[in-house]
């Protein structure tokens, strides 16, 4: 199967699982994967289907804007990264997120997530009791606005 296509098939069912069943994603990892949500580092698939089903939120729906992906020598693995907006139930404003994940064939022909970093993107239009009932502590933080000014003559 097409590379790109593998990733939006495995990005497709990744977020209509989490939308729909999300206890259901324990089955993509094994005891030797590791996810990174909001910096907190979690290992193996029990813990990491305990973690996705413990947010405390019940419902929401992902839209992807992008999927890009790469080969990885490792094991013949692929990266694949995501991001996009996450509505939470409730909420007027989406969230902006992005997901990494390290892709690794199994001996079935399938796929298993070998490595998974998520990290949502402050907005200041999303009260902050909503994002700390997320449990982003790193959201909590006044947001940073940087320019850059590059003058050409």
């Amino acid at each position: 199967m097409d590379p790109d296509a593998l990733a939006k098939a495995f990005v497709e069912h990744y977020y209509s699982t989490f939308d729909t069943n999300r206890s259901g994603l324990a089955n993509l990892y094994q005891e030797g994967s590791m996810l990174t949500f909001e910096g907190q580092k979690i290992q193996g698939a029990s813990n990491i289907g305990a973690k996705l089903t413990s947010l405390p939120f019940h419902q929401c729906h992902h839209s992807i804007s992008t999927v890009d992906c790469q080969p990885s020598a490792v094991n013949a693995g692929m990266l694949v990264f995501v991001s996009g907006n996450l509505q939470l139930a409730g909420e007027q404003h989406t969230l902006k997120f992005s997901q990494m994940f390290h892709l690794i064939p199994t001996a079935q022909g399938s796929y298993y997530v070998l490595n998974d970093i998520f990290r949502l993107y402050p907005s200041p239009k999303i009260s902050r009791s909503r994002l700390q009932c997320i449990g982003c502590s790193e959201l909590n933080k006044e947001p940073t606005i940087t320019v850059d000014v590059i003058v050409v003559y």
